[in-house]
């Protein structure tokens, strides 16, 4: 089993910005891809960002040029730079990841973005 603890949501005002931080522990052998989802209210969870291990990184349009995934993985940990945050990012957003036996995600941190 992988552990998926997130930090650093919160409220903020359109224009500002916030950085998510997830740590894993457990079994946190041949973790390949960590990275960000998120569940807007009354929407299906869709993808942020992801980044693998050898440091490949992939981006929702909605989010690129505004975002930043980043990973360390000596200390198993991936961070979300968010900028330029606007209402339509209000949602809850997930830690995830996955290695060959499955997939693992946190329990979620809400940011929400208002004035």
């Amino acid at each position: 089993q992988v552990q998926l603890v997130e930090s650093g949501g919160g409220l903020v005002q359109p224009g500002g910005s916030l950085r998510l931080s997830c740590a894993a522990s457990g079994r946190i052998f041949n973790i390949n891809v960590m990275g960000w989802y998120r569940q807007a209210p009354g929407k299906q969870r869709e993808l942020v960002a992801t980044i693998t291990s050898g440091g490949r990184s992939r981006y929702a349009d909605s989010v690129k040029g505004r975002f930043t995934i980043s990973r360390d993985n000596a200390k198993n940990t991936v961070d979300l730079q968010m900028n330029s945050l606007n209402p339509e990012d209000t949602a809850v957003y997930y830690c995830y990841a996955l290695k060959p036996i499955g997939s693992y995600w946190g329990q979620g941190t809400q940011v929400t973005v208002s004035s």
